[in-house]
């Protein structure tokens, strides 16, 4: 069965040199094309796509309002794009529900591995994206915070679980860190995802530094490697 796509952006040249790309995928058919927001909206709830790939500024209704109505409508994933060192709204759009993140420059590869990496149920931020939108969005409200009383509901061991997440580990890396099987850590990543009330591992990410439970510069544990420093799909 296809994954099948609509793809959103404000620039017609952009939006249809994604959509040959993916359309030449075996796997891959874009099912609509949409210049705005509130048409990428529309085209989601006619056609019931896996993933909507959004333009985060689009005139109208941005990328971020589409990905809100979108997440809450149904079982659609988003992906975002983003010109990071231009857009300041890449953390709004994970809490309007984004499952992932691309630079408009992403290579053709790395666009196709994201539709199918998001609609198979995991996330994915563009390496360059990761770690600067972490420190940058989170490091303020991390200092600010005191002890943050939703991180009451998760048990000693769910805590460890949220903490290697935020630091970029893996399913594998952390059952050897916290020396469990991965069905174990699948177990518990579901846990932590029910108990916060989150979407995906991309939020419990944002989560762990909002809350103050890890904050920017932390050294990761084990000598592993922190969030983007590697291809930064998230496995569930």
């Amino acid at each position: 069965m296809s994954i099948r796509v609509v793809v959103a952006d404000d620039q017609e040249l952009v939006r249809s040199g994604f959509s040959m790309i993916l359309d030449a995928q075996p796997d891959i058919e874009v099912v609509a094309e949409a210049g705005d927001g509130s048409e990428a909206v529309a085209a989601v709830r006619r056609y019931t796509p896996d993933v909507a790939l959004l333009d985060i500024r689009m005139p109208g209704m941005d990328g971020i309002a589409a990905c809100r109505e979108i997440s809450a409508d149904g079982a659609c994933r988003t992906v975002m794009l983003t010109t990071f060192d231009s857009d300041e709204y890449v953390y709004d759009a994970l809490h309007a529900g984004a499952s992932g993140f691309l630079l408009k420059d992403v290579r053709r590869d790395d666009l196709v591995h994201a539709v199918r990496v998001v609609a198979r149920g995991d996330s994915l931020l563009a390496p360059s994206v990761a770690r600067r939108l972490v420190e940058q969005y989170t490091r303020p409200a991390a200092r600010s915070r005191r002890p943050d009383p939703r991180l009451d509901a998760l048990t000693g061991r769910e805590r460890e679980t949220l903490l290697l997440l935020a630091r970029g580990l893996s399913n594998a890396e952390i059952a050897a860190e916290l020396v469990v099987s991965d069905h174990t850590v699948k177990t518990h990543v579901g846990h932590v995802l029910a108990k916060l009330g989150l979407r995906d591992r991309i939020q419990a990410v944002i989560c762990a530094y909002e809350t103050g439970l890890v904050t920017a510069g932390d050294p990761p544990p084990g000598g592993a490697s922190g969030p983007g420093s590697s291809p930064a799909s998230a496995r569930k």
